[in-house]
């Protein structure tokens, strides 16, 4: 879909495009090459469910984007068909970071981890991806 070389405000605009993750969740790309990416967003009462943690939709949106430009640099464009996250500890910190990095990067089939964590390193999520890429 993008070039492995490509600049990442090539990148930042293009995955600019995913209004939802971007625009109504503040993601933001930090880094991003061929098998693998860096997501963020700053914690906001937009992301708090009612009991005041961060809610699960908003950590599997930063993970899933994460993992959207991991799968796509240097590759055929590429979509997830299977995705498993775990949550595994409440927000500690102001901000998220997702990153995303290529288990086994095939000809058909992708197998990405994204690791998602707040700004005091606290584990908040771990999501295994099975991705499916268009020839």
């Amino acid at each position: 879909m993008l070039d492995e070389n490509c600049p990442i405000e090539e990148v930042r605009e293009l995955f600019g495009n995913d209004r939802f993750a971007t625009e109504a969740c503040g993601c933001r790309v930090l880094e991003a090459s061929r098998g693998h990416a860096v997501c963020a967003f700053d914690i906001a009462p937009i992301h708090l469910n009612a009991m005041g943690n961060v809610m699960g939709g908003a950590i599997f949106t930063l993970a899933d984007f994460a993992l959207a430009i991991a799968c796509n640099i240097g590759e055929d464009p590429t979509v997830a068909v299977n995705n498993t996250i775990e949550y595994l500890n409440s927000t500690k910190g102001s901000m998220l970071i997702a990153t995303c990095d290529a288990d086994k990067s095939g000809r058909n089939l992708g197998f990405y981890t994204v690791e998602v964590k707040d700004d005091l390193d606290t584990p908040v999520a771990k999501m295994t991806a099975t991705c499916f890429r268009r020839n």
